[in-house]
């Protein structure tokens, strides 16, 4: 009988796992050993026996969980091959948020990339998405439909400037993710020569501390005082979504309400969240950069792990390439996967 990748990875209530390494990758519960493609709460959860990613990552989930969010974990250098069991993996970079990776996972000939979240896009905070040639590539689709097709997101930067300097009286509140999204707009703001303070939510200090200590450079970011709201008149606040319509945002003088986030593509949604400054940027791959990637890989199989798995799975079909999605739940990116409806308003 010949060996497939049926044969490295199965589906379990866990989530993905590989038998032949006794591990799973970005389980959804508690495991003895666990892979982790990155830091966003969806995909990396406290709680597993030993767990295995890069240094990065290892350090957001000590954030995020505390110190002894796993019983031992081991960091997995970019590009080097470890052997874990019967099977050989290798982290490669997703250029989705600081420290995530794509895992090869080898054994017999046969190769298979679990991709995690990642784009193609600019980020400056985080290292470009590396093509792996895999024979099987499991993606996922958060925003696999045609309709999706991002703008350049320094352009996006752009607009939110512009609109500072068109009412300069105003303060601008940016609702942005708290890992990855709002240091990529603080980046993508420094390069585009704001100098000034950028102020946060007391929720961002600390992964905004931590990307920081890694070197990425984000100038001066405040915490918000409460009592000194009032006189922010022209500044730039990053926040929570959630914050951004809460009492929080009140004080702050005639606010001008954004949102950065993939899903400002589709207005409705923009129009439901009343958002006055929609700002398209989006940490995960549209539909132009997932059908590309596909093909990149050279991949004969492609599994779809979480999004809108079907429009994904019939374009393969379209182009000759094997296809199914996987139905896994518990995925959602902290938050910038939102639930189907969101296609419906795409349409």
């Amino acid at each position: 009988m010949s060996f497939s990748a049926s044969d490295l990875l199965t589906l379990t209530r866990e989530g993905l796992y590989c038998p032949l390494g006794g591990f799973h990758v970005d389980p959804t519960w508690p495991v003895p050993r666990a892979l982790i493609t990155h830091g966003h709460a969806d995909h990396a959860r406290a709680g597993h026996g030993r767990v295995l990613a890069t240094a990065e990552t290892l350090r957001i989930m000590a954030v995020r969980y505390g110190a002894d969010f796993c019983e031992s974990r081991q960091e997995a250098p970019l590009g080097q091959e470890i052997r874990i069991g019967d099977v050989t993996v290798r982290f490669a970079p997703a250029g989705h948020v600081l420290g995530s990776a794509q895992i090869a996972i080898q054994a017999q000939g046969v190769r298979v990339v679990v991709s995690g979240d990642y784009k193609r896009a600019y980020d400056p905070t985080c290292l470009p998405f590396e093509v792996v040639p895999c024979d099987v590539f499991i993606t996922e689709a958060t925003f696999g439909l045609p309709v999706f097709r991002m703008p350049d997101t320094r352009d996006e930067v752009k607009k939110l400037l512009d609109s500072v300097a068109l009412f300069p009286e105003r303060a601008h509140i940016v609702g942005a993710y708290a890992l990855g999204k709002a240091q990529r707009v603080m980046a993508l703001l420094r390069e585009a020569g704001y100098d000034r303070p950028i102020y946060l939510h007391g929720a961002m200090e600390k992964l905004t501390e931590l990307y920081k200590q890694e070197g990425i450079p984000l100038g001066e970011t405040p915490k918000v005082v409460a009592a000194e709201r009032a006189k922010l008149h022209g500044a730039i606040v990053l926040c929570p979504p959630s914050s951004i319509q809460d009492v929080w945002s009140r004080k702050f003088p005639d606010p001008v309400t954004s949102f950065a986030s993939g899903w400002m593509r589709v207005r409705a949604r923009a129009r439901q969240k009343g958002v006055e400054l929609p700002l398209c940027i989006s940490d995960h791959s549209d539909w132009p950069d997932l059908c590309r990637t596909i093909r990149e890989t050279g991949a004969g199989e492609v599994w779809v792990t979480h999004g809108q798995e079907d429009a994904l799975v019939h374009w393969c079909g379209t182009q000759g390439i094997a296809a199914k999605p996987l139905h896994l739940l518990g995925y959602g990116d902290d938050g910038e996967s939102e639930p189907a409806a969101a296609a419906e308003e795409a349409a």
